[in-house]
């Protein structure tokens, strides 16, 4: 059954009895920070990576897209009783990371229309949706579409596949709109971070550029504006978003301007200053996050009040804008506490027929089809990457030296390098399902490598692309001018490892020098790090007497520490590597050469690794991209999946042997 048969035949049933997906996890209580309500009010979505069916594992994050419309229609309807407004923001990377979206044939098949059921007022691309041209195209037409007026793609254009022609991606590079109730004009712009990945069938024009073309300068000059809002897949730490705001700021001294980030998947709030506050909502549907806007003057009152001001003696300050923020657990519970309902008055009829059409898409997929047990949970960033209960541990370790093996080279020494940025989730105890292969690892990784390298330059690579990475960007230009062909262009080595990383980079300096951090050749902090994603408690439950609480974010951001709606108990953060690295089959004494194998989305810079490792020896090799060769057929996952097949599947009959 296709989507679009599948969601009008459930739309004729009659709404389910609950939220959520039937097999979440049920949700758990938490003491809780009420929402700071103002004149603007805004929910902010971000790299949502198809988890549109919640956090089936976790009970903090269970409620699913469907709840997240019920929850909006509840709190549009208590912004128009109370005379304020409501807006809801999507800074993209929709796409990617889930089974829902990765699993269908094509991509996205049920994604689309889930994700539309949702009124967005402000809505934009990220970088995931330009990866792939296909994924490209139907962000073109589907998703534009979808969103019509509300989609603005203020830096990125698609390249039509018939003429070559170049237009935007969608008709809008800003909006100028009103506020129903409120009545404020709003000034809107939708970004993307200086992106160098994407597809050949679209085009980032920097961001430096486009804040100096005529349109962007008309839209910060000329329009009515109360309140600038801008929207973009781009770090509210990363430089660009700096550029953007100085811009506005550079024309508008007092303007307020509210700013939401993307893409570094994190919770985070930046003070640019005090009438600019940029908020980032974190990851995978884990959070939906709150800023409301306070003390703003309409263009109209201002007039009236500054007609006033030639007869009468100014006597009362000027009114301050102020911003409030708030991190919201996708946990049903706090939904309910947020919006003011219970279990009966909480779900709308659109929200749990949503609900239902997304539990008929992951069966029609198979997404609970089982292929082994995890025997214990292997964590992503919970622990050092040395920690036996590390994912990348039981990869280096164990996965990678059985899974990777090419049996015509079966006895050659290899060095496997792989990006941690390929790694996207942790693994759960219990059963590993279709579902959970994407969560884990949603990228088409295909395995390539050079065959038959000194060992004295294979073994430096995984070291410089993790600690090299400045070093070898500033020869970039150099040993493009020898003439290694365009893979050194738009070096960004931090594309890499995760997309947390990002924001972590500030956090791992400062504990490398606050608290003594250990680095080794991996490159990455080996003790937890705590700032933005968590913060340490400083009682424990027993000293306290209080209630146990649930595991999860306990963020520290520039207003402070009480963002988190929810109370949580802390967890520890590690800093990890761009890359691993596992040694198989080596002999006694030290190989001669290696096969060097790697995932294809990295060999420009292992390119450049090797290049740089080479230095000034005149016998070393110049190694380019016809050197490289395919290792194995198929992409990564499905050598994951046979491991796991192999290797946990009698794991569930013990499991449910033991409950």
């Amino acid at each position: 059954m296709t989507a679009a048969a599948l969601i009008a035949a459930v739309a004729a049933f009659a709404p389910l009895a609950s939220a959520m997906q039937p097999n979440a996890v049920p949700p758990l209580p938490a003491p809780m920070r009420p929402l700071q309500w103002g004149q603007i009010n805004i929910l902010h979505t971000t790299d949502t990576h198809g988890w549109h069916g919640g956090h089936l594992q976790e009970s903090q994050y269970s409620a699913d897209w469907g709840d997240y419309v019920s929850f909006a229609d509840h709190m549009r309807r208590r912004a128009d009783d109370d005379g304020v407004d409501l807006l809801l923001v999507d800074t993209g990377d929709r796409v990617e990371g889930n089974g829902l979206y990765d699993a269908s044939t094509p991509k996205g098949e049920y994604t689309y229309d889930i994700f539309r059921q949702q009124d967005i007022d402000i809505i934009c691309p990220g970088n995931h949706e330009l990866y792939q041209a296909d994924t490209a195209d139907r962000e073109h037409h589907i998703t534009v579409p979808n969103f019509a007026g509300h989609y603005i793609a203020s830096n990125l254009d698609y390249i039509e596949p018939e003429t070559g022609k170049q237009v935007p991606m969608a008709k809008d590079r800003y909006r100028a709109f009103q506020t129903p109730n409120q009545k404020i004009n709003i000034v809107a712009f939708g970004f993307i971070f200086n992106f160098t990945g994407n597809a050949d069938n679209s085009y980032v024009q920097p961001v430096q550029q486009t804040v100096q073309e005529g349109w962007f300068q008309y839209a910060i000059t000329k329009e009515p504006v109360d309140l600038f809002v801008v929207i973009g897949h781009v770090g509210a730490r990363m430089g660009e978003l700096r550029v953007i705001y100085e811009a506005i700021r550079a024309k508008n001294p007092d303007a307020p301007i509210a700013l939401f980030a993307g893409h570094a998947h994190v919770r985070d709030a930046v003070q640019f200053d005090d009438n600019a506050l940029a908020l980032a909502s974190g990851r995978y549907f884990e959070t939906i996050g709150w800023m409301s806007v306070d003390g703003l003057e309409t263009k109209e009152a201002k007039k009236a009040k500054e007609a006033k001001e030639v007869t009468e003696v100014k006597t009362a300050a000027a009114p301050t804008v102020s911003f409030s923020r708030r991190y919201i657990d996708t946990n049903l519970l706090g939904l309910y506490y947020h919006s003011g309902t219970n279990a009966t008055t909480f779900p709308t009829e659109k929200g749990l027929n949503l609900t239902e059409f997304i539990a008929a898409g992951r069966s029609n997929l198979g997404l609970e089809t089982v292929f082994g047990c995890a025997p214990q949970n292997y964590w992503l960033q919970r622990r050092s990457i040395e920690d036996p209960d590390s994912l990348f541990s039981l990869l280096k370790k164990t996965i990678l030296p059985a899974a990777i093996v090419n049996k015509d080279r079966a006895d050659k020494p290899r060095v496997i390098v792989m990006n941690t940025g390929s790694m996207r989730f942790d693994v759960y105890r219990g059963a590993f399902t279709r579902d959970s292969t994407y969560i884990v690892s949603p990228f088409i990784s295909l395995i390539n490598y050079i065959p038959d390298v000194p060992y004295k330059l294979a073994r430096q690579v995984n070291y410089l692309l993790n600690n090299n990475g400045p070093i070898l960007s500033s020869l970039a230009a150099e040993v493009a001018a020898k003439g290694m062909d365009d893979y050194t262009r738009g070096v960004d080595w931090r594309e890499m490892g995760v997309p947390e990383q990002y924001a972590m980079k500030e956090e791992e300096e400062n504990s490398a020098g606050a608290k003594g951090s250990i680095k080794g050749d991996s490159g990455a902090s080996q003790k937890p790090l705590f700032s933005r994603r968590s913060a340490p408690g400083s009682d424990s439950d027993a000293e306290t007497g209080r209630p146990p609480l649930v595991a999860g974010y306990t963020t520290r951001d520039d207003l402070g520490d009480d963002g988190d709606d929810a109370i949580h108990e802390p967890l520890p953060h590690f800093s990890l590597p761009n890359c691993i690295e596992a040694d198989v089959g080596f002999p006694e004494e030290e190989p001669e050469t290696v096969d060097l194998i790697f995932f294809d989305f990295i060999q420009r810079f292992v390119l450049m690794a090797l290049a740089f490792a080479g230095g000034n020896d005149p016998g070393a090799k110049h190694y380019s991209e016809s050197d490289i060769q395919t290792y194995l057929e198929g992409k990564f996952t499905d050598y994951l999946l046979d491991w796991i097949k192999t290797n946990w599947k009698d794991e569930c009959q013990k499991q449910a042997s033991s409950s």
